[in-house]
């Protein structure tokens, strides 16, 4: 795990996907684990994700967390703001 991780707990995680969140919310990093690929993601992007990870959750309560998280991923946009892991 890399330094901007360490203080970041899991919040959400799949086989493909993770996502992980600081203490209080402002920061988050959104893992494609099966592309190797990473957003780190804060700010009002931040915001937007806890929003969006809520509705998603309330819409679709039995979805499995690779579900919730590639649905945010893809539709949500979040893959856009990814880089792949070690650039």
């Amino acid at each position: 795990m890399s330094d901007d991780t360490k203080a970041l707990t899991p919040l959400v995680e799949g086989t493909d996907y993770e996502l992980l969140s600081s203490g209080d919310g402002a920061d988050f990093v959104f893992r494609f684990k099966s592309d190797e690929m990473t957003a780190r993601i804060h700010g009002d992007d931040a915001l937007r994700l806890k929003a969006d990870l809520e509705a998603v959750s309330a819409s679709f309560p039995a979805w499995k967390p690779d579900q919730v998280l590639a649905q945010l991923w893809d539709q949500g946009g979040y893959g856009w703001l990814a880089t792949k892991d070690g650039e």
